[in-house]
Order: structure tokens, then sequence, then C-alpha cells
């Protein structure tokens, strides 16, 4: 693959991010299984339930952090500890890394790092309206 092949696959990345990002629906916004699959059609707080988030963890964050676009529930195998710092890459709208602020406490620190601007633009507004710092960051390289 080229150089050039390479820029216009992370562009389309972004763009199709970067949409789902102003987007009010929850997930990917694909049709049928073709793009998400069956496991991930439904409610955003039904996804994150079906990658083994508590009720109350799903219910705990800004609204709109919660995308349905996760993966895996990271915190369920990390272990993480009051004070302790957190980087979460491709943090979105924000939801693993507020989850993770409420256990490592105000001593510790999240780092959540998108490469889209739309989904930094989301995480900011949805720290904001649930009362919470954020120092979010870009991640711009080509």
């Amino acid at each position: 693959m080229n150089e050039l092949e390479k820029k216009s696959i992370r562009q389309a990345v972004r763009d199709s991010y970067g949409k789902i990002a102003e987007s009010k629906t929850p997930g990917c916004n694909c049709q049928g299984e073709a793009c998400c699959g069956s496991s991930n059609s439904g409610s955003a707080e039904g996804i994150s339930m079906a990658l083994g988030y508590s009720g109350e963890e799903v219910h705990a964050v800004p609204d709109g952090s919660n995308m349905g676009l996760g993966c895996g529930n990271p915190q369920a195998i990390a272990g993480l500890k009051t004070g302790e710092t957190v980087l979460d890459l491709g943090s979105g709208g924000g939801f693993d890394a507020f989850l993770a602020a409420r256990q490592i406490g105000e001593s510790g620190k999240v780092i959540g790092v998108d490469m889209t601007p739309e989904m930094i633009s989301r995480s900011r507004a949805n720290a904001e309206n649930g009362g919470m710092l954020c120092r979010c960051v870009n991640d711009f390289r080509s």
C-alpha cells in the first residue's frame, strides 16, 4: 500500500467518525450486519451492557458520552487504583475516560486522545455538561 492510499484511508476513517460524533444516533449508523454486525444494533446502553458494563456504570457518565461504539470493557481487566494516570486512546465521546476518572479519584489523571476534532469537541461538551474537567487531545498526524 502506498502513502497516498494510507492517507486516503486515514481521512475516510476521520470523516466517518466525525459524522458519528455529530450524530444523535448511537452506534456506527450503518445499515444491516455488514458494518457493525447484529450484536451492535440497538441502544448505546444495550451495546455497552453486552460488553460487560453494569447498568450503574452506563448511567454514571454524562449524557452523550456513551455512543455505543465500544469493542470491549477495558476497565474490567485494568485494575485501576486511586491516583493512577490513565491514557484512553480513541476516547470518542469520553465514556471510558469518565468511568476511569471515577475509579482513580481526584489525585489521578485521565488523558483522552482521539483522531477527530469532532469527537474531541463532543467529549469536551460531555465533560462540561457533566461538571467535569476535560483536557482532551487531538491527534492529527497524517
